[in-house]
C-alpha cells in the first residue's frame, strides 16, 4: 500500500468538487487526478465538503480518514456511514479523526474504566474552553458560517467532547437538554471579500446536560469565548469506586481517586503517563519525557495503518461519527425547543 495520504485542504475544495456547490443530498464527485494514485484519502476540509469527498473516495476504492465532525448534517453522515459499510465489505477502511482518543492519558483512562476501577458510573463532567473569538473584530471566517461549518463551537469543540465522554464512559448518551448562544452576530468580512460586515450564522457557545443509557448524568460546555482559556479540555468521571480527571493542557497527567481505600488516604493522586507500559509510550522516550498535541496525530495514523493492515473494524468508525452527529443534532433541536429534553436516536 502507498501509505502517503492525499490530503484535500480548504483551498482545494473547488477542485475536489469539480466546481459544484454543496449538495443537500451528498453525492460522489470525481476525485482529482493526483488522488487516484493514492490508497488513502485524508479529508481535512471544512465540513460542507466531507460527504462529497468521502463518497467519491470510497467509491473509488480508497481508504478514508475524515476529520471531525463527520459531516454538517445527520443526512450527510448517514450517507457516509452507509458508504463506509459497503466499502468495508470490499476491504476498505473509513475512520473519523477524533484524535483526543489517542492522548496516552485518555487511552489509559479508558483502560481503567473498562477494568472497573470506577465501578458504576454516576457523573461525567466535561468542558472545552477557548478564547480566540473574544475580539469582535476577528473576521468572518468559514468557521462562523453555517453553510460551510454546519455549526460553531458545538461542532468544532462539542463533537470532540461528546465523543470523548462516550468513549471513556463506554456508553452512549440517550438524551440531552441544551442552550446555545451567538454573542457577536456581525463580524468584519475577510480582507479578500472586501469591506463591510457579514452575519455570524453559527453558535458561539453551547451548554447542555445529558443522560447516559445507564442513568449516569453528564454536563457539557463548549465555547470560544472563555477569555484566558486557550485549549482547555477538562473531563472528570465519577463512579461508585473512584474518579478520574484529565486536563488537555497538562496532557501527560491523569488524576485518579480510589474510593475503596481508607479515608485517611483519600484524594486524587497524579499519574504521570510516560511509562513504556502506558498506551502508545513504548514507541517514544524514556519515562518522564512528555509528549505533545502533535503526537495524537502520529498515534492516529499508526492506529489507522494497523487497522487497515489487520483488517479490523476502525475505531472510531463512520458509524461512530454518525452517532456523534445525532447527538449534535439533538442539541440543536433541544435549543430550538426551549431546552426541552430531546432523545438521541439509536
Amino acid at each position: 500500500m502507498d501509505a502517503r495520504p492525499f490530503r484535500v485542504y480548504g483551498d482545494r475544495i473547488t477542485e475536489a468538487r469539480g466546481g459544484l456547490p454543496p449538495f443537500a443530498q451528498p453525492q460522489p464527485v470525481e476525485l482529482p487526478e493526483r488522488c487516484r494514485t493514492r490508497d488513502l484519502v485524508d479529508i481535512c476540509t471544512p465540513g460542507d465538503s466531507h460527504a462529497e469527498i468521502a463518497l467519491a473516495a470510497l467509491a473509488a476504492g480508497k481508504h478514508v480518514l475524515c476529520e471531525k465532525p463527520l459531516a454538517n448534517s445527520v443526512e450527510e453522515a448517514e450517507a457516509m456511514a452507509r458508504a463506509a459499510e459497503t466499502a468495508r465489505a470490499r476491504g476498505r477502511t473509513a475512520m473519523v479523526g477524533f484524535n483526543y482518543r489517542r492522548v496516552p492519558a485518555t487511552a489509559l483512562a479508558r483502560r481503567m474504566v473498562a477494568a472497573g476501577r470506577l465501578g458504576t458510573l454516576r457523573h461525567v463532567r466535561v468542558s472545552y474552553l477557548q478564547d480566540w473569538l473574544g475580539d469582535p473584530e476577528f473576521p468572518l471566517t468559514w468557521r462562523l458560517r453555517r453553510e460551510a461549518a454546519g455549526s460553531g463551537s458545538l461542532g468544532d469543540l462539542g463533537a470532540h467532547i461528546v465523543d470523548l465522554a462516550q468513549h471513556l464512559a463506554g456508553e452512549r448518551l440517550a438524551g440531552v437538554s441544551a442552550l446555545t448562544e451567538t454573542f457577536v452576530r456581525e463580524r468584519p468580512l475577510p480582507a479578500a471579500e472586501g469591506p463591510g460586515t457579514g452575519p455570524v450564522t453559527v453558535d458561539d457557545a453551547a451548554l447542555f446536560t445529558g443522560r447516559f443509557a445507564s442513568g449516569a448524568l453528564a454536563s457539557f460546555e463548549a465555547t470560544r469565548y472563555a477569555t484566558g482559556r486557550k485549549n482547555a479540555l477538562r473531563i472528570e468521571l465519577n463512579g461508585e469506586r473512584g474518579s478520574l480527571a484529565l486536563d488537555l493542557e497538562r496532557l501527560n497527567e491523569l488524576w485518579f481517586h480510589d474510593a475503596t481505600g481508607p479515608g485517611t488516604e483519600a484524594g486524587f493522586r497524579r499519574i504521570l503517563v510516560t511509562e513504556p507500559d502506558h498506551p502508545y509510550l513504548d514507541a517514544w522516550w524514556p519515562p518522564g519525557h512528555g509528549l505533545g498535541y502533535e503526537h495524537t496525530f502520529v498515534h492516529q495514523a499508526r492506529d489507522l495503518v494497523h487497522t487497515i493492515a489487520e483488517g479490523r473494524r476502525p475505531d472510531p468508525s463512520f458509524a461512530d461519527g454518525l452517532q456523534v452527529q445525532r447527538v449534535l443534532a439533538a442539541v440543536e433541536e433541544s435549543t430550538a425547543k426551549n431546552s426541552v429534553c430531546t432523545p438521541v436516536p439509536d
